[in-house]
């Protein structure tokens, strides 16, 4: 049987836990043979077992910081070396980083969140478009807290997290006479993830689940699957856009 992705070939960064794994073993199932990245979560067995039972080869696991320059461009030939090109990319790399209200902020703190959130989403960008073909996906990773100004704390990441709409957008008209789609995924409170297991008290997750009209919090096939509607042919007249993936938390 033919699957929707057979034959073709993705990256996804930040792909060793979360969302990212996630996303990384959907797509193999879908038949794409798969690299990702990781710096801190390396790729657990149960994850690698996972889509390499589904495509039939191992993922190549390849560390990266995505804020060097100089790495992503070696880390991202590597990855189009072995698995011979690139169809898609996923930029999932991000954080929070640190709570921190502005006016307590310091400017370096700032420069980072900025640099995890946008400057990867650049750096690999730009590295990639050198191997991604004709046809190919782009899909961002942002956040509710783009549209919505995040949670106490969190404005640098709430900013960041509207850049890489912006920036999709335009590289979305940048690719299109390539016919590459560049599209964005905003998660809402997706649980199960570093994210809220870090900076999210039980406190905070019952007030925010309080929030979401579907009456419960978000778990990473729920982002999974909307990443692999936009990275199949089913989407090929979809660019510039951004699914909002919140259970009703945000409408807009």
């Amino acid at each position: 049987m033919t699957r929707q992705l057979d034959g073709r070939t993705a990256l996804v960064t930040g792909g060793g836990i979360g969302i990212g794994a996630d996303i990384a073993a959907t797509l193999a199932e879908a038949g794409a043979r798969v690299a990702l990245t990781y710096l801190t979560h390396e790729p657990h067995p149960a994850l690698v077992g996972r889509i390499t039972a589904a495509s039939g080869a191992p993922p190549l696991c390849l560390r990266l910081d995505a804020t060097d320059e100089a790495a992503v461009t070696a880390t991202v030939d590597e990855a189009a070396a072995g698995l011979g090109g690139l169809d898609i990319l996923v930029n999932n790399v991000g954080g929070l980083v640190r709570r921190s209200p502005i006016a307590q902020m310091s400017f370096e703190l700032w420069r980072t969140v900025q640099a995890v959130n946008v400057d990867s989403a650049f750096l690999v960008s730009r590295a990639a478009l050198r191997h991604l073909r004709d046809g190919g996906r782009v899909v961002n990773i942002s956040s509710i807290s783009g549209f919505a100004g995040g949670s106490a704390g969190s404005t640098a990441y709430a900013t960041a997290k509207a850049a890489v709409v912006g920036f999709t957008r335009g590289l979305a008209k940048e690719l299109a006479p390539r016919a590459i789609t560049v599209n964005a995924i905003a998660p809402g409170f997706i649980e199960a993830t570093p994210f809220h297991d870090t900076f999210t008290t039980p406190e905070g997750k019952a007030t925010a689940t309080a929030g979401i009209p579907l009456g419960h919090v978000g778990v990473p096939a729920d982002v999974s699957g909307p990443a692999l509607w936009l990275c199949s042919d089913a989407a090929a007249f979809v660019t510039g856009e951004v699914v909002q993936v919140n259970g009703g938390a945000y409408l807009g």
